[in-house]
C-alpha cells in the first residue's frame, strides 16, 4: 500500500513540490490535493499581466486538470479544510467530508492584510491575491471611472498600473515618504515615481487612509489630512499575513508563520509546510524564488533523501510593470563598514547602486539598466571576493570599460552556477543541461524541462541566447515554429528561404511554387507572403495590393464609424502656413475637426471612404505626401527642437529628424516602424521608447533600438554611441534592414530582437563593420523602389475606380 500523501492548497509552492517528488520519486505516494478556488494550479505572478490585458487567464495556467489525473493525483477544488485531527491523521474538509494521510504538507498561503479603518465592508473594496478578485476588478473598471490603490509596494504598483491600463484615473496611496521603501532608496523610488506619473499614475506619499466612505458601495477615500478621494473601486494592498489559522488551532507551533526546521518540518513529524504560510529562523516569505527553493528541499525530505536542509538566501524582487526596470536585491540600503557604488544618470533614467562589505558585494540596487541582475545576485550569493572586479564593477559583467547605458552580459562569459531564472532558481548550467541532455531546440521545449522562463517571462530574452549559444549553428529559433497559415505547413522562416532560394517574385507563382492549399490564400497568409516578396526582391517583386491589410488598400486608417482618417507626413513635425492653409480648408469644406497626432502630425478624421479621392487629390496637388500611419511601415520621425532652438539641447535633432525621415518615409517593414531624435538625454522626443531612437549627448549620439509604447511598453536598448550625423543615419539604415530580412511578419522589433538576442544585432551592426555597411547599402537600393506616394500614383492611375471596385468585391467576399 502506497503511503497518503495530503497536500493542503493548491498554490505555486505546494504543487511545485509535488512536481519535484514525482520528478525525483513518481509513483511513490497516493496524492490528494485540496484546493478553495476552482481552478487548477496558476502563476500568481502574472496576475498583474491579466489585469492589464497583457495575458488571458489561460495563459497562466500551469497545470490543466488532466495534468493531475495523467499524474494519479486526486484533485478536490472549491473544497477549503477548516479541521486536522492529528491522532488520527485526517483532515476535514467545510462540507464536512474526510480524507486521511500519512503525511501532511500545508501551503495555505497568506492572507492581504485589511487596515482598521471604516468603510472596507463596502461593496467595491477589494484586495489583489486572486484570480477570482482580478475579475471584480475587471467588472469595476468597465463601469468606473476612479480607482484608488491603498499601498505603494510590489503588488500595489502592480494592481495600480494595471487598472490603468484598463483606463482608469488611478491614485495611489503610501503611507511611508517613498515608494516601495521595502526594496528601493530615495533616489530609485524618486525614478519610480516619476516613471510612473508619466504613465499617468497619481501617487501620493506620506499619506494616510481615514475612512472609506459610501452607503453600499464605496463612494471615496478620506485621508487623514482631510482631503477626499473620489472612488469608484478601492483596492488593499498594504502587505500579507501568513494563514496559520488552520494550523494554530491544531496545535501546531506557529508565531507570525508555521514553524519550520530547516527540513521544512513542523513540531509534528507527520505535517511539513512550505511557502507564505511558514516562518523559518524568524524569516517569513513573500516572494515566488525562495518558495520554490522549499518546494525542492520538501520533495527530497518526502522521497526519503533527507541531506536536503532549506538556507535562507539574499532575496531579490523585480517590478512586473511593463516598460520599468527595476531589481533590488540583498542589504541594498547599505548600513554599518559598508561602502556603495552609485551611478545615476537621471536624464535617462538610469541608477545602480552596489553596495560592498569587506570586500564582498552584499547587495545591489538597479533602475533603468537592469542587464547584469543575474552577475551580481550571484556575486551576492557566493559571497564572492571582487577586490579586482571593483574598478569596472558598475559597468557589468563583460562589459568591462562600457559605460553606455543598456550594456548586457554575453552568454558565453557567464559561469554555468549564474541564476538566470530567479523565480525558479534555474542557473545557465540547468538550462544547458537540458538542452543537451535531452535535444531541446525550442524556447517552449526548455520552459517544459527546466521551467526557466515559464513564470514572470522577465527572463525569456537570457534563456532565448543561451539555447542560442549552446546549440551554435544548430540553432534555429523558426525549426518547429507553427504554420504561417492553414494554408501552407511552411513557417515564417521557411517561407522566406523558399522566396530567396527559388527567386520567387508572385503572389500566384509563390503559391503554385509552394503548393499552397488554398488557390488565394487567406487574409492571414497574402500579406505576409505580399511583404516577403517585396523585402527579398525590392523593384523585382511584384506589390500586389490586393493582398494588403485594408487600411494599406484604402492608405488611411479606418474609424469606428466606419469613416477614415487621413494623416500627411509633415517632417519632423515641422509644417507651414500654406500646408495649414490646405488643411483647413479641407477640414472647413467636409465639416470635420483636424487631430494632433502623437506622432507630430495633423490627422483629418471622419471622412468618407466615397472622398477619400479627392482628399489625397488636394493634398498631392500641394505636395503633402501620404504619412503612412496605416501601414507596416516606417511612420513618422518624432523630434525635439534640438539646439538650435532649446538651451539644453546638445544636438541639431530637428535637422537629423527631418533628414532621417525624407531617407527612410516609405520603406515597408515587418510592422509598423516608429523612430524618434532627441536633442539632449532629456529625450523629449521620447526617443528610448521608439523602434530606433536616436539621443543627442556631448560627443554625438547614442543610437538606441527595440523600444515600444501600447499594450506592451519596452525600452529600448542601447546600440552604440557614434559621432556623426553620416554614422547615425548609417547604423539606422543597416538596423532596418536586418529587421526587414529576419523579422517575421506582424512582428515588431522589440520581439524580433527578444528572439535573437541582442548581441547577435551587435555583432550584425557594430563588429561586421563591413556587413554593416553592405546592409545599409541594400536599405539604400529598396529604397529607389519604395519611395512612390501612393496618393500620387492613385491619382495617376489610369483605372482607379477599377480598382477600387476590386477591392470592394474581395472584402465584401
Amino acid at each position: 500500500m502506497k503511503e497518503k500523501l495530503i497536500l493542503v492548497g493548491n498554490g505555486m509552492a505546494g504543487i511545485r513540490a509535488v512536481e519535484e517528488l514525482l520528478a525525483i520519486a513518481p509513483g511513490q505516494y497516493d496524492i490528494t490535493v485540496f484546493g478553495e478556488e476552482p481552478h487548477g494550479n496558476y502563476n500568481r505572478i502574472l496576475l498583474s499581466h491579466v489585469l492589464s490585458g497583457e495575458k488571458s487567464f489561460a495563459e497562466t495556467l500551469l497545470n490543466q486538470r488532466d495534468w493531475y489525473a495523467g499524474h494519479g493525483i486526486r484533485l478536490e477544488t472549491g473544497k477549503k479544510i477548516v479541521a486536522i485531527n492529528r491522532s488520527r491523521r485526517q483532515v476535514i474538509a467545510a462540507d464536512g467530508s474526510i480524507a486521511d494521510y500519512d503525511r501532511l504538507i500545508l501551503a495555505t498561503g497568506a492572507r492581504p492584510i485589511l487596515p482598521s479603518v471604516p468603510g472596507t465592508h463596502l461593496d467595491g473594496v477589494l484586495t489583489f491575491r486572486n484570480i477570482a478578485e482580478v475579475e471584480a476588478m475587471l467588472a469595476r473598471a468597465q463601469s468606473g471611472r476612479k480607482a484608488v490603490v491603498i499601498g505603494g509596494g510590489l503588488l500595489g504598483l502592480e494592481a495600480a498600473w494595471g487598472l490603468r491600463h484598463r483606463g482608469m484615473d488611478v491614485t495611489v496611496i503610501h503611507l511611508m515618504d517613498r515608494l516601495m521603501e521595502r526594496q528601493l532608496d530615495a533616489p530609485a523610488a524618486a525614478l519610480l515615481r516619476r516613471s510612473l506619473e508619466e504613465r499617468g499614475l497619481s501617487v501620493e506619499t506620506s499619506a494616510e487612509c481615514q475612512a472609506l466612505t459610501g452607503t453600499q458601495q464605496v463612494e471615496a477615500v478620506r485621508l487623514r489630512d482631510g482631503r477626499t478621494l473620489p472612488a469608484d473601486l478601492v483596492v488593499m494592498a498594504i502587505g500579507i499575513r501568513p494563514e496559520i489559522e488552520l494550523a494554530r488551532q491544531t496545535g501546531i507551533a506557529c508565531r507570525r508563520g508555521i514553524l519550520v526546521n530547516d527540513a521544512l518540518q513542523t513540531d509534528d513529524p507527520h505535517i511539513m509546510a512550505l511557502g507564505e504560510c511558514v516562518e523559518h529562523n524568524g524569516q517569513l516569505y513573500g516572494l515566488v524564488a525562495p518558495l520554490f527553493k522549499q518546494a525542492k528541499v520538501l520533495a527530497q525530505q518526502l522521497a526519503g533523501r533527507g541531506c536536503a536542509r532549506y538556507e535562507d538566501q539574499a532575496q531579490a524582487t523585480k517590478l512586473k510593470i511593463t516598460g520599468i526596470d527595476l531589481y533590488s536585491a540583498g542589504q541594498f540600503e547599505g548600513g554599518q563598514d559598508c561602502e556603495e557604488l552609485v551611478m545615476e544618470d537621471p536624464g535617462l533614467g538610469v541608477y545602480k547602486k552596489l553596495v560592498m562589505k569587506e570586500g564582498k558585494l552584499v547587495g545591489a540596487l538597479l533602475y533603468g539598466d537592469t542587464a547584469n541582475e543575474g552577475w551580481y545576485y550571484d556575486l551576492i550569493r557566493n559571497a564572492s571576493d571582487i577586490t579586482e572586479l571593483r574598478p569596472n564593477l558598475l559597468n557589468g559583467h563583460g562589459n568591462i570599460g562600457d559605460a553606455g547605458h543598456g550594456a548586457h552580459v554575453t552568454v558565453a562569459n557567464m559561469p554555468d552556477d549564474t541564476e538566470v531564472c530567479g523565480c525558479n532558481g534555474i542557473t545557465k548550467g540547468m538550462i544547458v543541461q537540458a538542452i543537451t541532455g535531452k535535444g531541446l531546440f525550442t524556447l517552449d521545449e526548455v520552459r517544459a524541462h527546466t521551467k526557466a522562463s515559464a513564470s514572470c517571462g522577465s527572463c525569456t530574452g537570457k534563456v532565448e541566447q543561451i539555447l542560442a549559444f549552446t546549440l551554435g549553428g544548430d540553432y534555429n529559433p523558426t525549426a518547429r515554429e507553427k504554420p504561417v497559415c492553414e494554408c501552407t505547413s511552411l513557417s515564417h522562416a521557411q517561407l522566406r528561404k523558399a522566396i530567396a532560394d527559388g527567386h520567387l517574385t508572385s503572389l500566384q507563382e509563390s503559391m503554385r511554387a509552394l503548393e499552397w492549399k488554398t488557390p488565394d490564400g487567406c487574409p492571414k497568409c497574402r500579406p505576409a507572403l505580399n511583404y516577403y516578396l517585396i523585402s527579398t526582391w525590392p523593384g523585382e517583386a511584384k506589390d500586389d495590393p490586393l493582398a494588403r491589410a485594408h487600411n494599406e488598400r484604402v492608405h488611411a486608417n479606418i474609424q469606428a464609424d466606419g469613416t477614415y482618417s487621413v494623416v500627411p507626413r509633415t517632417w519632423g513635425g515641422l509644417t507651414n502656413a500654406a500646408e495649414l492653409r490646405v488643411i483647413a480648408d479641407l477640414a472647413e469644406q467636409y465639416n470635420v475637426p483636424v487631430k494632433l497626432t502623437g506622432g507630430q502630425r495633423l490627422a483629418i478624421p471622419f471622412i468618407k471612404k466615397e472622398d477619400l479621392p479627392k482628399v489625397w487629390g488636394t493634398l498631392n496637388e500641394h505636395g503633402m505626401l501620404s504619412g503612412f500611419a496605416y501601414g507596416k511601415a516606417v511612420r513618422s520621425v518624432k523630434s525635439c527642437v534640438g539646439k538650435g532652438l532649446c538651451r539644453f539641447g546638445t544636438q541639431d535633432s530637428l535637422g537629423l529628424g527631418i533628414k532621417v525621415e525624407k531617407l527612410f518615409w516609405g520603406a515597408w517593414t515587418p510592422h509598423k516602424f516608429k523612430m524618434g531624435v532627441s536633442g539632449c538625454p532629456r529625450n523629449c522626443a521620447e526617443a528610448t521608447i521608439k523602434d530606433f531612437g536616436i539621443v543627442g549627448v556631448d560627443s554625438g549620439w547614442e543610437l538606441h533600438v527595440g523600444g515600444t509604447c501600447g499594450v506592451r511598453v519596452r525600452a529600448t536598448d542601447l546600440l552604440c554611441k557614434v559621432a556623426s550625423d553620416e554614422e547615425a543615419i548609417e547604423h539606422a539604415a543597416a538596423f532596418l534592414q536586418l529587421y526587414r530580412l529576419e523579422g517575421w511578419y506582424m512582428e515588431r522589433s522589440s520581439a524580433w530582437i527578444e528572439r535573437v538576442g541582442m548581441p547577435y544585432v551587435k555583432q550584425r551592426i557594430l563588429e561586421d563593420e563591413a556587413g554593416r555597411k553592405a546592409l545599409a547599402e541594400a536599405f539604400w537600393e529598396a529604397q529607389a523602389h519604395a519611395q512612390t506616394d501612393p496618393w500620387q500614383a492613385r491619382a495617376e492611375s489610369d483605372a482607379p475606380d477599377y480598382e477600387y471596385a476590386v477591392i470592394e468585391a474581395l472584402e465584401a467576399a
